[in-house]
């Protein structure tokens, strides 16, 4: 039995009936409020340690969750956690995601080029895997000289399919990216290649792959981001997420991209699937094939 119920006292010496006669309380209140002390504690400590669970996911994802992927995050280490309580911990305790801001685009478009027609229409999903894909370059910057990356990124799954870093933007460049993707898994017959006007994506080169690859060449509208915002919300996404504004030699920019994309995007990262829930982006490749996979 806790000390004071047992002695009527409370710790400065007083006795329980003198307090509650004083604060005009019945001391069954007071008895009450005693009883309920061990449970208090225990809330409080369940409510530390779900806020320490927390603070690890948000560090893992190196400052970039949010209230949602938070929560997903909870849930698969078999935490159930209301979504409300867990925004009302992470506004009390300073914790919030990362914001994206929109980027230009990196290449001009190119004059006397052939463009190919709009066959993405502002539509960024995919019904399986190796069907739409889109594609971009950006310019991470490196105290050591010029650096680019090109990606090719699948709407299903929203997997980096392929990517290629050179210390150019050739069309030589997006190409490698391109075969990279096709290298990791065949593009369906017809599979829709999306990007920009830039003169690397309007080259012979690319074209030509894109023509090898039984695909679709797909291009938005000159000067128009929304055109291309997948793949440009990805770079927004990469610079925002992986801490880093300039690296100071090309080498080191490019381990830490192939660890963001490999690692901590691809097998890591969780996104909300419009039917299949918070998966990684590999683990939706898998789920979608597994589903599509014709039964022997």
């Amino acid at each position: 039995m806790n000390a004071e119920k047992a002695t009527g006292t409370n710790s400065g010496g007083f006795s329980a009936a003198l307090l509650c006669r004083v604060l005009g309380l019945p001391r069954s209140t007071y008895y009450a409020h005693l009883a309920a002390s061990p449970a208090r504690r225990a809330r409080q400590r369940a409510k530390e340690k779900l806020v320490g669970e927390i603070q690890v996911l948000h560090a893992g994802s190196r400052g970039a969750y949010g209230v949602p992927r938070i929560h997903a995050a909870l849930a698969r280490a078999d935490l159930a956690v209301n979504r409300k309580r867990a925004e009302r911990l992470m506004r009390a305790h300073g914790i919030i995601g990362i914001t994206r801001r929109r980027r230009r685009g990196l290449t001009p478009q190119a004059k006397r080029a052939v463009f190919a027609a709009d066959l993405i229409d502002r539509d960024f999903t995919g019904p399986r895997p190796r069907m739409r894909l889109v594609g971009d370059m950006t310019e991470p910057i490196t105290k050591e000289g010029k650096l680019y990356l090109a990606t090719c990124i699948d709407l299903a799954t929203r997997e980096v399919a392929g990517w290629a870093l050179a210390d150019h933007h050739r069309a030589e460049l997006p190409v490698a990216a391109l075969q990279l993707a096709a290298g990791r898994g065949q593009p369906e017959a017809g599979c829709i290649m999306h990007t920009g006007r830039g003169s690397e994506y309007t080259s012979s080169e690319f074209r030509t792959v894109i023509s090898e690859l039984g695909m679709q060449q797909s291009m938005g509208r000159g000067g128009s981001r929304d055109d291309n915002a997948a793949a440009q919300s990805w770079f927004a996404l990469l610079k925002a997420e992986i801490g880093t504004t300039a690296w100071a030699t090309r080498a080191q920019a490019r381990a830490d991209i192939f660890r963001f994309i490999e690692v901590a995007y691809n097998r890591t990262r969780l996104r909300k699937h419009h039917e299949l829930g918070y998966l990684t982006p590999l683990e939706t490749r898998v789920r979608l094939q597994r589903n599509f996979t014709p039964a022997a």
